[in-house]
């Protein structure tokens, strides 16, 4: 399987990079889709999450380069749009995608379920910033400040936000109807405060703002409580961990020994 992952990360390389993002398709007769080759729908979000949360592009600076595209590309106020530029009349090889107004729905509208992706992928590049800020852009209680604009329920993600080739850019649709919240919070659970679970023991490697001080939370995983504090010591997020007051390697937290409750960790960020 290891193999085959990697078998699988060359090929993306080599048949999905489109020189500054990662493509999104080839259609039936092979034309690439989400690509600087077509008119419109050059850029897609899919791909850069996805492709970024497998691990492909992180060691060769690919990564960085798709979401800095997706900075300059998919970026609004409002949150990330589906694909850039919007399609602006029926493309049959496409089918519906194509068949909405611009800035609705899967044409270029603000999709709030793939935004948790984008979050997670700038963590793993290690830009809590942007993390946090994608973060921020979709909440509901912070729109709830411009809710003559969001003009939606402040306690619930919609499915989507119009983007910025609609007219009511900004104007939230469909409620309820999204797998944004459970995304949201594995974006920043696992991403932003860094708390993963691994096979091989509890994670923590958190990617925080560099306004952050800190955080302190609890972790109940395979019948251990860990007591988790994050301090902020120097500029980046490079983590230590301290275990019982003693430094172990790396950022996983090894299991402890059978009949204990619960775990001390203190998580020093430079």
């Amino acid at each position: 399987y290891a193999g085959l992952a990697e078998q699988m990360s060359q090929t993306v390389e080599r048949h999905g990079w489109d020189g500054a993002w990662f493509r999104r398709a080839y259609d039936d007769f092979g034309r690439p889709v989400g690509s600087l080759e077509c008119e419109e729908g050059q850029i897609f979000i899919e791909p850069q999450g996805i492709c970024i949360l497998a691990g492909i592009g992180l060691e060769n600076g690919k990564a960085r380069q798709a979401l800095d595209s997706v900075n300059s590309r998919l970026a609004t106020e409002h949150g990330l749009v589906l694909q850039q530029p919007a399609y602006t009349h029926y493309h049959l090889h496409l089918g519906e995608i194509s068949s909405y107004p611009p800035g609705y729905k899967e044409n270029a509208g603000i999709f709030c379920h793939t935004n948790p992706w984008i979050m997670a992928a700038e963590a793993a590049c290690g830009n809590g910033e942007r993390a946090y800020d994608y973060y921020l852009r979709i909440n509901p209680s912070r729109r709830e400040t411009i809710s003559e604009i969001h003009r939606c329920e402040p306690y619930v993600y919609a499915q989507m936000i119009a983007g910025k080739d609609a007219p009511t850019h900004g104007e939230a649709k469909n409620s309820w109807l999204s797998g944004t919240a459970a995304w949201n919070f594995v974006a920043i659970s696992q991403y932003i405060l860094g708390i993963r679970p691994t096979f091989d023991g509890l994670e923590v490697a958190p990617v925080l703002p560099h306004a952050w001080t800190g955080y302190s939370a609890s972790r109940r995983y395979r019948g251990v409580t860990y007591h988790i504090e994050v301090r902020r010591c120097g500029p980046g997020n490079h983590a230590s961990l301290l275990l019982e007051g003693q430094l172990i390697p790396g950022t996983i937290i090894p299991f402890p020994d059978p009949g204990r409750s619960d775990v001390k960790v203190l998580v020093e960020l430079r």
